[in-house]
């Protein structure tokens, strides 16, 4: 009898926190379709690492959508607005929210797990060591995972059962590292940046910056990434 294949979907943007989720995913014995977002983000470096994670870690396929949520603006990630650097960043949720962003892409991701006759969605969010935004808690992930089994065609005829793995949610980010060295994650092909310089490496003063020192400080090995521009 063969084997049946698990599929899942997977949204990757290229950071570490998605690396680690296709890496956590392939180990738990799915094949890995990733599901990339070209969403009018200044940051045009994110999407060259994804088509690198996805290939280095062997996705099963990789898919790059274009969604311009620049249209709408309202964030520093797609809009003429500074991203925050340095010490006193501003208490709360910060100017590199991008509005219904996770909304927005869980809902291209649905529509592809189902296409492909899955139920399966992988995410890279974090609630514990994370920037503050709210489409990254558990309460929102489980209100739009409930929200996901009425909506779909599939799920309503019980043919699929959709449900969002959030490996991560809890975890510090020293976790996240130490859990990708395990899984072998060549963190050198990922950027967690908001404003990375021109020639693709770190700002080394963004939040996304300081979050990615944190995590490999903790887990008390290298960042394998070029040296961030300070």
């Amino acid at each position: 009898m063969a084997d049946i294949i698990k599929k899942a979907v997977l949204p990757l943007s290229g950071g570490m926190d998605s690396a680690t989720v296709l890496a956590i995913a392939r180990d738990l014995g799915y094949t890995v379709h990733a599901l990339s977002f070209d969403y009018g983000q200044r940051n045009r470096a994110e999407l060259h690492c994804a088509a690198r994670v996805a290939s280095g870690q062997e996705a099963a396929s990789h898919v790059t959508v274009r969604v311009d949520l620049s249209a709408f603006g309202g964030s520093a990630l797609t809009a003429d607005i500074p991203v925050p650097k340095g010490a006193g960043q501003p208490v709360g949720i910060p100017a590199t929210y991008v509005p219904a962003r996770n909304t927005v892409f869980l809902s291209l991701a649905l529509a592809y797990a189902e296409t492909l006759g899955t139920g399966d969605i992988f995410i890279g969010v974090n609630a514990l060591d994370y920037s503050g935004y709210p489409d990254c808690r558990p309460e929102y992930i489980q209100a739009y995972e409930t929200m996901a089994n009425l909506a779909v065609k599939q799920a309503v005829e019980g043919k699929i059962r959709i449900t969002i793995h959030t490996p991560l949610i809890s975890m510090t980010k020293g976790r996240i590292v130490a859990r990708g060295m395990e899984l072998g994650v060549d963190y050198s092909l990922t950027l967690s940046c908001y404003d990375p310089v021109p020639d693709g490496r770190h700002c080394g003063r963004c939040a996304a910056c300081g979050l990615r020192a944190k995590g490999f400080a903790e887990a008390g090995v290298p960042d394998p990434a070029p040296p961030p521009s300070l």
